[in-house]
C-alpha cells in the first residue's frame, strides 16, 4: 500500500473553502471496490462562515515536544512499614514503585488511606518517572514498547493524563535496542493518541480549555481538556458520498475500524458533532492527513485520508463545521474519508449511529 512519506506541518486555514494550508501528499487513484453503497440525503452542508485567512505554523505534535530517556529504576519485591507521616506518594519516592501499582498490590481504594504500622507489598519492576510535558507515546517510543500494553500494566483510564511525579511499570520484556532501533520500532495508532497523545501535567494543575479559534493555539506542552458536557443531538454524516467500505474484518481478513466514504477531491469534511480536536496531523501512514474529535461521554470520532486541516489540536468546533478537507492521502485507494467512531477505547460501527439514509 502506498504511505505518505512526509508528516503534516501546514498552515492552517480559517475559511473553510480556502484551501490555502495544511495540504498533504496524496495517490493515485485505485479502481473502486465493488462493496455496497449505502444509498440516501444527507443533511445540508453547514460550512464555517468566512473569516479573515490568516496561515499559522502547525505546531509539533505533542509526543516530540519533550525528550523522553529511557532511565527507569528497577525495583525489587520487598514490604514496607508504614510511620506516621507517611503518605502513598512519598512511599513511592522512597521505595521507587508506582503510587498506583502500590495501592493495587495492596488492595488499597481511593483515598488511599494508610496507618502506621501497617505493611505494605511493593511490587517489583521497571518504573518510569515521568516528567513535566512528557507523553505516553514518548515514553513507549523511548522503550521500544507498545503503548496500549502500558496502558494495561498500569490500568490507566480515562483522561489517560499522566502526573509529573508519576512513576509508570514499564513491561519488562523490550528487546535492549538502541534508542533509533526502538524509534523505529514503535508504530503509532489512533489509540495511542487517544490515550498516550496528552502531555503529563502537574499534581494540581487542570488541563487547558479549548480554544474557539486556530488564531490562537495551543502549545505541544499542553494538555487538553476534553468536551464537559455530554453529547446533544447526535452524529451526522461527514460527508456526502457512497460508503465502499463497511466496518469490521474485510475480505483479506484485516479490520476496518470504521467506514470509507468515496467523495470527490477537496470535498469539505464535516464535523459529525460538537467536540474538541484531540489531533490534526499525518502522523498515522496508512490515514494519511487526520483529525480527531473528543464529544465527551467518551466518544470519539475519526477523519482520515484528508488532503488538507483546517483545525488545530486544542480546537472547539461545532458540529456541521469544516474541519478538513478530502484527499487521497496515506494508504487511500481512492479520493475518500475514513470515518470512524469510538466509545472510550472500543471502535464501534458508525452507521448504526448515523441518521439513515
Amino acid at each position: 500500500m502506498g504511505v505518505s512519506p512526509h508528516r503534516l506541518r501546514g498552515t492552517v486555514a480559517l475559511a473553510a473553502m480556502l484551501a490555502v494550508a495544511g495540504c498533504i501528499p496524496g495517490r493515485d487513484a485505485a479502481p473502486p471496490s465493488s462493496a455496497p453503497p449505502v444509498a440516501g440525503t444527507p443533511e445540508p452542508v453547514r460550512r464555517a462562515p468566512d473569516e479573515e485567512v490568516r496561515t499559522l505554523p502547525a505546531p509539533p505534535p505533542s509526543w516530540e515536544a519533550r525528550a523522553v530517556n529511557a532511565d527507569a529504576r528497577r525495583v525489587t519485591a520487598t514490604s514496607y512499614t508504614v510511620t506516621r507521616g507517611d503518605t502513598l506518594r512519598g512511599i513511592a519516592e522512597r521505595t521507587g514503585a508506582g503510587s498506583e501499582a502500590i495501592a493495587r498490590a495492596n488492595g488499597l481504594a481511593p483515598p488511599f488511606t494508610i496507618f502506621p504500622g501497617q505493611q505494605l507489598s511493593i511490587p517489583s519492576g521497571r518504573y518510569h518517572l515521568v516528567r513535566a510535558g512528557q507523553t505516553g507515546i514518548a515514553i513507549a517510543r523511548a522503550y521500544g514498547v507498545e503503548w496500549s500494553r502500558v496502558v494495561g500494566a498500569n490500568a490507566l483510564e480515562e483522561p489517560y493524563i499522566l502526573r509529573t511525579g508519576q512513576r509508570v511499570l514499564i513491561p519488562d520484556d523490550a528487546l535492549p535496542r538502541s534508542v533509533a532501533e526502538r524509534a523505529r520500532a514503535f508504530e503509532l495508532d489512533i489509540d495511542d493518541i487517544l490515550t498516550g497523545g496528552q502531555p503529563a501535567i502537574a499534581e494540581n494543575a487542570a488541563p487547558a480549555r479549548a480554544v474557539a479559534t486556530p488564531r490562537r493555539v495551543l502549545p505541544a506542552s499542553a494538555a487538553v481538556a476534553a468536551p464537559a458536557a455530554a453529547l446533544r443531538g447526535g452524529f451526522q454524516w461527514p460527508v456526502d458520498g457512497r460508503v465502499t467500505r463497511r466496518f469490521g474484518p474485510g475480505r483479506s481478513g484485516e479490520r476496518n475500524d470504521g467506514i470509507k466514504i468515496a467523495v470527490p477531491l477537496e470535498t469539505p469534511v464535516l464535523a459529525a458533532a460538537d467536540g474538541t480536536v484531540a489531533y490534526a496531523g499525518s502522523d498515522i501512514p496508512s490515514l494519511g492527513g487526520v483529525v480527531i474529535l473528543r464529544h465527551g461521554s467518551g466518544l470519539t470520532s475519526v477523519y482520515g485520508h484528508a488532503g488538507q486541516l483546517l483545525v488545530q489540536r486544542g480546537q472547539a468546533v461545532k458540529r456541521g463545521q469544516t474541519i478538513a478537507l478530502s484527499g487521497d492521502t496515506g494508504a487511500a485507494e481512492r479520493p475518500e474519508v475514513h470515518f470512524e467512531l469510538r466509545q472510550g477505547r472500543t471502535p464501534i460501527d458508525p452507521l448504526g449511529r448515523l441518521p439513515r439514509r
